[in-house]
């Protein structure tokens, strides 16, 4: 049987999350502190404390989520050991998280990434104000239809790929609230506007992606140890320079989430393994690729549990 690991994005944060990995294993505790001196401030403390409105500024999210996963996957790798990956995928900033897993980058080099990857979004999309909108229940050849339409009010591009019919757009909020208003005259089961601060994953924060990629030519990025599928192509790099090129790419174009996940179904892909804290990926995954079962790992629990699944099967 093949195995993906994959990871989430912004958006699968809640306070307290990672506490219980941290007070079950040494690895996790460990990790937590390296973040601190690498950040040169307790994410730790924003982890398992919050304030919500702090844990969930772009700039704050982006490693804390980064960290949880990471603590995920070493705490399993611990107990658990190699089951043997076929691949791996992450959402948006989880592409670093599968990276790092991959060992094609380090910890703490991935850890300053998305933290530098979220003041950057953060300062780009303060210079062109702008949102997300959710859509549910429309396919991408109709919300394609749909945009040039909205653009009359204002800038809307797709964002986000999640499923066969759950895609999210983004824009100019005057954009956004007129193509909310097409979408529902066109049948979708739900359009609204999301509540955050930009309009990530859009032309409008292409300066975080310009600046990004000079971020990123300071870092060395090893070969992974298995394939790990981009969000903006649905596939692996072929060459290592295209590593930092896609990653700095990703911030200004569609994450292509259904791509990703049905490069996973092609390979061959029956179970995967999320890391990290939620379980969005497993209900995403669920709709674009109903072959592959979801196991999860964000606290002892959970990893018991998938533990005792893969034994099951005869994986470990």
């Amino acid at each position: 049987m093949k195995l993906a690991a994959v990871f989430p994005g912004q958006g699968s944060q809640t306070v307290g999350m990672g506490r219980a990995l941290f007070d079950a294993f040494c690895v996790a505790r460990e990790l937590f502190e390296r973040a601190d001196d690498a950040l040169g401030y307790s994410i730790k403390k924003l982890c398992f404390e919050g304030p919500y409105e702090e844990l969930t500024a772009t700039e704050n999210t982006q490693p804390a989520i980064y960290l949880v996963s990471y603590a995920a996957w070493a705490c399993f790798r611990e107990a658990v050991g190699d089951p043997g990956w076929t691949a791996a995928a992450g959402h948006s900033l989880g592409e670093y998280s599968a990276y790092a897993a991959a060992g094609a980058l380090s910890f703490e080099d991935g850890l300053r990434l998305v933290r530098r990857r979220g003041e950057l979004i953060r300062d780009a999309s303060a210079k062109n104000p702008g949102t997300l909108a959710a859509v549910i229940g429309l396919e991408e050849d109709a919300i394609l239809k749909l945009i040039p339409e909205a653009r009359g009010a204002g800038r809307v591009e797709l964002a986000t790929v999640n499923a066969p019919n759950q895609m999210v757009v983004g824009g100019e909020v005057p954009g956004l609230e007129r193509f909310v208003e097409l979408a529902k005259g066109a049948g979708a089961k739900r359009a609204v506007l999301l509540n955050v601060s930009g309009p990530f994953h859009t032309s409008l924060v292409k300066d975080a992606a310009i600046a990004l990629t000079g971020e990123l030519a300071r870092y060395t990025f090893n070969r992974p140890k298995f394939p790990v599928a981009t969000n903006v192509t649905g596939k692996p790099v072929d060459e290592m320079d295209e590593i930092p090129q896609t990653l700095a790419r990703q911030v200004a174009e569609p994450v292509l989430w259904l791509a990703d996940a049905q490069y996973l179904e092609k390979l061959g892909v029956e179970l995967a393994v999320e890391f990290g804290n939620g379980n969005v990926l497993a209900g995403l995954l669920k709709r674009c690729a109903p072959g592959i079962r979801v196991l999860g790992v964000g606290d002892p629990a959970s990893l018991e549990s998938t533990r005792a699944e893969l034994v099951a099967l005869g994986l470990i």
